[in-house]
């Protein structure tokens, strides 16, 4: 079987504009950096969708004053009055604070204008962001828009290479570009990479082939795998539901030619990644290891 790839062969030099993250499966993952560019369009359009909600609240509110009943004078009894502004405090705190930290928090990092550019927050870990990072960095948001139209968040931007404005460093976060669509990497004509959100192939035969009946593995082979190998695969699966399917690939693929290389398989065994590891995880644990 051929050696597993190291990672200069997975793609090119890196850009100063790109996150690398390493894997506890030693894998880099990594994510372009969105810019001023594609950040200033999303804000762009989250502020038109602000602006809409603002105007809907507007007109609301013309309707409730014309069809509120009325006190002596012509206007709205004190409790009314006091209803209705708790009402318009109430839906302006949700749509200037709320709307970014709750579509961020439960939209997987991107709010609508996110979403149209095609970018998102997330954690310098590479993780999805929680409420409390999405929170932070919009309460600070207000100084990032200082004196106006963001200047001190832009000079935070130009100053630092991950384009972080000061939101992001207080949070730890940072907004990068999507990625390729989600396709599994192997089979057809070979695993496929990603790289700064194009796919690359990067070997012109596959290692690992689809079969129906998969044999058990070589009870000698599979004993040259230790604990920690187990450790390893188990936390890949553990793991995968919140991986996108192009990293749970990749994943799978690094990790099979690693134990394969352990194995020393010979080539006639033919599995895919992810077949191949659940069978070294319930061979090992059926020997009791």
């Amino acid at each position: 079987m051929p050696p597993a790839l190291s990672m200069n062969s997975l793609s090119p030099a890196l850009s100063p504009d790109q996150l690398t993250i390493d894997t506890p499966e030693q894998v880099a993952i990594r994510f372009p950096v969105a810019g001023l560019g594609s950040r200033f369009l999303a804000i762009l359009a989250d502020t038109i969708v602000q602006g809409v909600a603002y105007a809907v609240l507007i007109l609301v509110f013309v309707l409730i004053m014309s069809s509120a009943p009325k006190v002596a004078g012509g206007s709205l009894s004190d409790t009314g009055e006091k209803w209705l502004i708790a009402g318009l405090l109430l839906f302006h705190f949700l749509l200037y604070w709320g709307y970014f930290a709750l579509f961020e928090t439960y939209w997987n990092g991107q709010t609508p204008g996110k979403r149209f550019c095609k970018i998102r927050v997330i954690q310098q870990s590479g993780r999805q962001i929680s409420f409390f990072e999405a929170m932070t960095r919009n309460l600070i948001r207000v100084i990032d828009m200082l004196p106006g139209f963001y200047l001190i968040g832009v000079i935070s931007m130009l100053c630092n290479r991950q384009h972080q404005r000061l939101g992001d460093l207080a949070a730890a976060t940072l907004v990068v570009h999507e990625r390729a669509a989600d396709e599994p990497l192997w089979g057809g004509n070979g695993p496929r990479t990603i790289t700064a959100g194009a796919f690359e192939t990067v070997r012109p035969e596959p290692v690992f082939q689809h079969r129906d009946s998969e044999p058990d593995l070589p009870a000698d082979a599979v004993a040259r795998l230790t604990h920690e190998d187990l450790a390893v695969i188990d936390r890949f699966f553990s793991r995968i539901l919140d991986m996108e399917l192009d990293t749970r690939a990749r994943l799978a693929e690094r990790l099979a030619g690693q134990m394969s290389l352990k194995m020393k398989l010979s080539a006639e065994i033919a599995m895919k990644p992810e077949d191949l590891l659940e069978a070294i995880a319930r061979q090992m644990r059926a020997q009791g290891r």
